[in-house]
């Protein structure tokens, strides 16, 4: 049967003991196959985090509160950050 992939170079510097660590240890049959299971772990992690802000978006349009303008956000943001430094500042006294 042909091979359905190529070889390919990976640099890994400092994780090319981790990968050699999981070989010896029999967890794993090879390099290759190391990686082959990082990539489907980070892909896992990748499908999570999508899903986690796919449901956020999803919640923010439902939404039904009236938007703020940015103007006002600032605002807030800089009333706020005022009072804490200024709150900082008294407690350094």
């Amino acid at each position: 049967m042909p091979r359905t992939s190529r070889p390919i170079t990976v640099t890994l510097g400092d994780l090319q003991e981790r990968v050699e660590v999981r070989v010896k240890s029999g967890a794993y049959a090879s390099a290759s196959e190391v990686m082959r299971a990082a990539l489907r772990a980070l892909d896992r992690e990748e499908a999570a985090l999508s899903g986690w802000l796919r449901e956020r978006v999803d919640e923010a349009f439902a939404d039904r509160r009236p938007n703020v303008p940015v103007g006002e956000v600032f605002k807030r943001l800089r009333e706020h950050h005022a009072r804490r430094s200024k709150a900082d500042r008294n407690e350094e006294i």
